[in-house]
């Protein structure tokens, strides 16, 4: 009869498995900490959303992002300091600091590819912007393929995108704007005023597409199913547009709101990059109540990317819930 193992014979026995399992496991150790090792990647990743609504393919491109100090240097300048911080710690935002994200939005209609602004270009790539070509790009685009350029206004991080290395980045594209938003940026009476950078911008990004250039009003329509729709104050030509295709509707926003939480919780609330800002709070409150009545989705330039959502009505503002799949279904 073979006897059962001794007591110490099974303590033996447990020593020699752990030893040849510490064997084992030894070399695994090792190559987890050799790939552990390996560099960060640095590199921006591919940014960009991409859905339809009804018979138009939106692509919603990343443009980067940029991080700023002192919120309550840009929102809230009619509040006090603490009342900015308290509504960002209830909301588990930092106080001292915020980011800055911009989404240039590509429409095809099936007859016509249309990009709505152009991020900041070339001179915003070493601060981590200025991504759009990239992602328009990758998104599976060439700039050639773009058949029209719309702007919705002309502050810096709108235009800085029209021109790559001297030349149009769009070459076959022809261009619209609003006529007062153009007329104010490329008059020389903005030299010696707060707004003559933005007039310098203007004239070395703009102005050399003029002839290439048409305008466009309230109510008016860039092709079928694109329509303009007057949203001044953050600008004196600011404009916003709809999108109506297969009964289906989006609103892109522009900078109508510049942050998800202190613009739209909060719409009184004065935006340093507002020029008129009880016109741009009073147009605030009428775009986003037209959006909320009528459960619209829409694209904020400066929402959390990928910049697509929705906004409930609350407590005098409106509450912002991004959009998750429902533009897919």
């Amino acid at each position: 009869m073979t006897q059962a193992p001794s007591a110490l014979s099974r303590r033996n026995l447990f020593k020699a498995t752990a030893l040849g399992a510490g064997v084992i496991a030894a070399p695994q150790i090792l190559v987890r900490a050799a790939q552990a090792e390996a560099p960060m990647a640095a590199v921006l990743p591919a940014a960009f959303k991409r859905f339809s609504l009804g018979e138009f393919e939106i692509t919603v491109l990343s443009d980067g992002h940029r991080v700023v100090e002192n919120p309550h240097g840009i929102f809230g300048m009619n509040t006090s300091q603490d009342d900015v911080e308290a509504l960002l710690t209830d909301s588990y935002l930092p106080v001292d600091k915020m980011q800055f994200t911009f989404a240039p939005t590509l429409v095809n209609t099936g007859a016509e590819l249309i990009l709505f602004d152009t991020g900041n270009g070339e001179g915003g790539r070493p601060g981590g912007v200025g991504q759009t070509l990239a992602n328009l790009k990758a998104s599976g685009y060439t700039p050639e393929q773009v058949s029209i350029v719309v702007l919705t206004h002309m502050h810096g991080d709108h235009i800085g995108g029209l021109m790559e290395g001297g030349a149009p980045t769009f070459p076959n594209a022809r261009y619209i704007a609003g006529q007062a938003e153009y007329d104010f940026w490329s008059s020389e009476d903005r030299i010696g005023t707060p707004a003559e950078n933005g007039h310098k911008n203007m004239v070395g990004k703009v102005v050399p597409l003029a002839d290439k250039m048409s305008f466009i009003a309230d109510g008016e329509s860039v092709t079928g199913g694109v329509t303009a729709m007057a949203a001044f104050g953050h600008t004196p030509g600011h404009m916003i547009y709809r999108l109506e295709s297969g009964g289906r509707n989006l609103i892109l926003t522009a900078d109508t709101a510049n942050h998800f939480l202190l613009s739209l919780a909060r719409p009184d609330w004065e935006v340093r990059f507002d020029m008129d800002k009880s016109a741009a709070a009073a147009t605030r409150k009428s775009v986003f109540d037209m959006i909320a009545t009528d459960r619209l989705a829409f694209v904020g330039y400066h929402m959390p990317f990928p910049s697509v959502g929705f906004v409930e009505k609350m407590d005098g503002g409106y509450r912002y819930i991004p959009e998750t799949y429902q533009l897919d279904l």
